[in-house]
């Protein structure tokens, strides 16, 4: 019975990129192609857009532009493994080499958080909630204060 099923001409390019696992979910792919991050042979890719085989697809991920050839049709995600068989990769070596720092170079610019300097501990928010309770009665005799202060003039 496979053999007598034919495999379709065309399918949309968010379920392609999708499949293809270039995006994690359908729905980051159609928010890729919505934002202008989807190119399919020069022209904007709309996440309806019917791909076919030999299309060239460009991915632009910020630090890096990636650009596949498709090599064949699916409409259902595939394993890592067999990714291979769906598209051709022609992003370059240096591409890959130039992301890969950019990368390393954001770790280890990003500045390490010294302990106990994040989140409050538990004893911490009481404390803090005890402040603001006691500025915020403060504030109300304030606030009482003025409302006098003004009817008195």
């Amino acid at each position: 019975m496979a053999s007598d099923e034919e495999t379709p001409e065309s399918t949309r390019l968010d379920l392609w990129l999708w499949s293809t696992r270039l995006y994690k979910t359908r729905t980051i792919a159609s928010d890729a192609c919505k934002n202008n991050r989807i190119t399919v042979n020069g022209q904007k890719g709309k996440p309806a857009r019917q791909v076919r085989v030999e299309d060239r697809i460009c991915v632009d991920r910020g630090s890096m532009k990636q650009e596949v050839e498709v090599k064949a049709i699916l409409s259902k995600r595939v394993g890592a493994k067999l990714v291979s068989d769906y598209l051709i990769d022609h992003t370059s070596p240096e591409e890959y080499a130039r992301a890969a720092s950019i990368r390393q170079t954001n770790r280890f610019s990003t500045p390490e958080r010294e302990p106990g300097t994040g989140r409050p501990t538990k004893k911490e928010r009481r404390e803090l909630d005890q402040l603001m309770d006691d500025s915020a009665i403060e504030m109300e005799a304030f606030e009482k204060f003025a409302k006098a202060l003004a009817k008195k003039r």
